[in-house]
């Protein structure tokens, strides 16, 4: 809860990984980030702008940030003004919701024919999560009343991080293998200033 706000809601994250070696230079990483918030009191759910979001290289690789999940339903009448005739939007934005599931799991390995290994970390990934909304509000089309792992995406990549003098440097290189209707899609990605 927000202090000095009428607004009375809750959030539980979690958010793990492990590290297991496989020889002295590779390693596997499993990863996961939960997450679920809801309203009490006389507040119904979570203010929209404490929604999860998910897609992008903190959650799903492949995906643009934000993008998957709960989507409002577009109005599909036309109307008229004046004399000239208007189309009303089609297009569906992501509202996010109050339910965040997302993890993964990636091959680290040397990168090849590189002597100084200490600045870089090259990896094969396999991200999947989405977000859903335990209620279904009329504006909502999917992710929405339940949760279905079928909603889900996932994507498949390689990803090289550099640890710059500025901090690091990371490069995503992903391909959606199971792409849920309407998610906006970016195969490559970067970032600075942010890594696990």
């Amino acid at each position: 809860t927000v202090p000095g706000s009428d607004l009375q809601f809750y959030k539980l994250d979690y958010n793990g990984q492990t590290f297991l070696p496989l020889s002295d230079t590779t390693s596997l990483r499993l990863h996961t980030k939960l997450g679920y918030g809801n309203g009490y009191g006389e507040t119904d759910g979570l203010p929209f702008y404490e929604n999860y979001t998910a897609g992008g290289q903190a959650t799903v690789r492949g995906f643009k940030d934000g993008t998957l999940g709960p989507r409002n339903t577009p109005s599909t009448g036309t109307y008229a003004s004046q004399g000239q005739i208007y189309y009303s939007d089609r297009d569906t934005e992501a509202l996010g919701g109050n339910i965040l599931i997302t993890g993964g799991m990636e091959y680290l390995f040397p990168m090849p024919f590189v002597k100084d290994q200490k600045s870089l970390r090259t990896s094969l990934f396999w991200d999947f999560g989405t977000v859903y909304a335990d209620k279904c509000y009329l504006s909502t089309t999917q992710n929405c009343g339940n949760i279905n792992i079928d909603q889900m995406a996932s994507s498949v990549g390689v990803g090289v991080t550099w640890y710059s003098p500025l901090g690091p440097l990371s490069f995503d290189l992903a391909v959606p293998i199971k792409k849920p209707e309407d998610a906006e899609t970016q195969v490559f990605q970067f970032s600075l200033g942010q890594t696990f």
